[in-house]
């Protein structure tokens, strides 16, 4: 059992058609954007080609998509109370995205897309600036009071607002980890299980045993499925949740 394993290479970007250079860095269209304009593909079949018809008796399609719809609505609705639901596409949007990316991670030998940090950052980035400009916009120097907890005499507001001034910057940056750690973490044991279910294999009297891994392997493959389905749902309950602050600034 001299093999070893690389649990790591699984997450390498490949350059597939090279854009140039800057500098010395080269700009290429990667498997990882090829995957996210795969993903735009398959939410767009979903909710163009599958709202079409718009049929009083919804087809597999276009149930499907009012699923979605009508669970992300219901969601926003709980989280921010805007009946006007103008949040709702960029909501409905994010969670489509890292959803289909997620459910793409999971076929064999695909790329995880939500394993890279600078992805999942980049959409937390997105959420938090949508909060940032449109709670400024909409409420003006009012949305500071965000960073005023009300009730909280004046001397403690030297401590108060710092505080939550530092939990409003570390948004994007727990929003982004829990979705990135989440699913490698979970690429990474699947690797190294599998990994394990071939070298018992290959081990001779030692075979006997592969069932083991192999049994947990497929544990961890189910559980792994349902992390990809919970952390889209996470990332848009949180988003949701940050977006409320745009709505109603202030606590």
């Amino acid at each position: 059992m001299a093999a070893s394993i690389d649990p790591i290479h699984q997450f390498e970007l490949k350059p597939l058609v090279s854009l140039g250079h800057i500098g010395h860095q080269e700009i290429a269209f990667t498997q990882s954007a090829l995957y996210m304009f795969a993903a735009v593909g398959v939410i767009a079949l979903i909710t163009i080609v599958g709202t079409a018809s718009r049929s009083v008796v919804p087809g597999r399609m276009q149930s499907l998509a009012e699923v979605f719809y009508e669970f992300i609505a219901d969601t926003l609705h709980q989280a921010t109370g805007d009946k006007e639901q103008r949040f709702l596409p960029l909501v409905f949007s994010l969670f489509m995205f890292v959803l289909i990316l997620n459910m793409f991670g999971m076929i064999p030998y695909a790329f995880a897309v939500t394993s890279h940090l600078i992805i999942t950052f980049g959409l937390a980035f997105l959420v938090i600036s949508t909060v940032v400009i449109y709670g400024v916009m909409k409420h003006g120097s009012h949305f500071l009071g965000l960073f005023i907890p009300s009730g909280v005499p004046k001397p403690l507001l030297l401590i108060m607002v710092p505080i939550e001034i530092v939990s409003f910057i570390s948004r994007p940056i727990s929003l982004s980890v829990r979705l990135f750690a989440n699913i490698l973490a979970g690429h990474i044991a699947l690797k190294i299980f599998a990994f394990f279910v071939a070298q018992l294999l290959l081990a001779g009297a030692w075979s006997v045993l592969s069932p083991l891994p192999l049994f947990l392997t497929i544990a961890l493959t189910a559980l792994e499925f349902l992390v990809a389905a919970l952390q889209a749902y996470v990332f848009a309950t949180l988003t949701a949740v940050y977006l409320a602050d745009a709505l109603h600034p202030g606590h």
